[in-house]
């Protein structure tokens, strides 16, 4: 019997990193051919979609998929990391009339298309990552980068202690903690995170997450189906699926893209290749031959190839 392949949709809890969620499903599976669609921080819990096996080639595609988190900020006192697990950098009076500034501070942030991220954060600057600086004292300064924020929305303000709790979906690249001292900052206070919780990731739910416990094997979600909630789906034909498992071009008469896929923009979905679109691209009995991109005349290009059967 082969390694297993699919998708686990953990529910994080706190504490762990995200490699340490990981190295646990690689112990637990057996394999080392495990890799999770976006870091979720120690203190963060909730949606870690981990990828195992031939799943692993669809990380960049989950990865590059809109979450959506609920938060709490926590105003009137600063963090080195911007959250909870931080050292406590700064304390600074909240104005009275916070919560009336609110929802103009909000539209500002939805309106936001570019953002400083943390100091401690992953990011690279000069061959070394940003949170190593930070740890060693050193000045961190990071040029603000591209963002897009889908929904944001006040859940509930509290003024003993000041707090907001909200929901949030963004893109790719948002970070949650960075929205805590930039929302802070616009009410004229400092602030930090003091909870967050993801709530989905691209398809994948809360409401399917399950915890790391024994029994990961039963609850993979099947290739097939990751590959569907993925992507777009195109059928291939069986000479179509000939010329994919060898790498071959596949001639538009080959390839069909089902529904409203055709119309789901390349950026939304990672594109490796100007003008054209990922795909999952499935046999006629929807088993994944590759994921491939489609041009705008129907003809399709491999970007990854599948193990038959996998």
């Amino acid at each position: 019997m082969g390694a297993p392949s699919g998708v686990l949709v953990v529910d994080k809890p706190r504490g762990p990193t995200s490699h340490d969620v990981v190295a646990r499903v690689r112990r637990a599976l057996r394999t080392k051919a495990v890799g999770h669609a976006g870091t979720l921080d120690p203190m963060a819990t909730g949606v870690l979609v981990v990828a195992v096996g031939e799943a692993t080639k669809l990380v960049l595609y989950l990865t590059a998929a809109d979450k959506a988190y609920e938060a709490t900020i926590a105003l009137g006192v600063a963090t080195a990391t911007l959250d909870a697990d931080g050292d406590v950098t700064a304390r600074a009076p909240v104005p009275d009339d916070w919560p009336a500034r609110l929802d103009a501070a909000l539209a500002a942030e939805r309106a936001r298309d570019a953002q400083v991220p943390p100091a401690f954060s992953a990011i690279q600057t000069n061959g070394v990552r940003a949170y190593d600086l930070a740890r060693r004292g050193e000045a961190v300064d990071l040029a603000p980068r591209p963002v897009r924020v889908v929904d944001l929305t006040a859940l509930a303000a509290r003024r003993d202690p000041p707090a907001v709790d909200l929901a949030i979906t963004t893109a790719k690249g948002y970070y949650v903690r960075a929205l805590a001292r930039d929302l802070a900052a616009a009410l004229g206070t400092v602030g930090h995170l003091t909870a967050l919780r993801r709530t989905r990731s691209g398809a994948f739910t809360v409401a399917e997450a399950a915890p790391l416990d024994d029994g990961l094997a039963a609850r993979l979600v099947p290739l097939p189906d990751a590959a569907r909630r993925a992507l777009p789906i195109a059928r291939l034909t069986p000479a179509g699926v000939i010329d994919a498992r060898a790498g071959r071009p596949v001639a538009a008469a080959d390839l069909a893209v089902e529904g409203a896929a055709a119309l789901v923009a390349p950026s939304e979905h990672g594109a490796e290749e100007e003008g054209a679109r990922p795909y999952a691209w499935l046999d006629e009995a929807g088993d994944v031959v590759a994921v491939g991109a489609v041009a705008s005349d129907g003809r399709g290009r491999v970007l990854r190839g599948f193990v038959p059967g996998a």
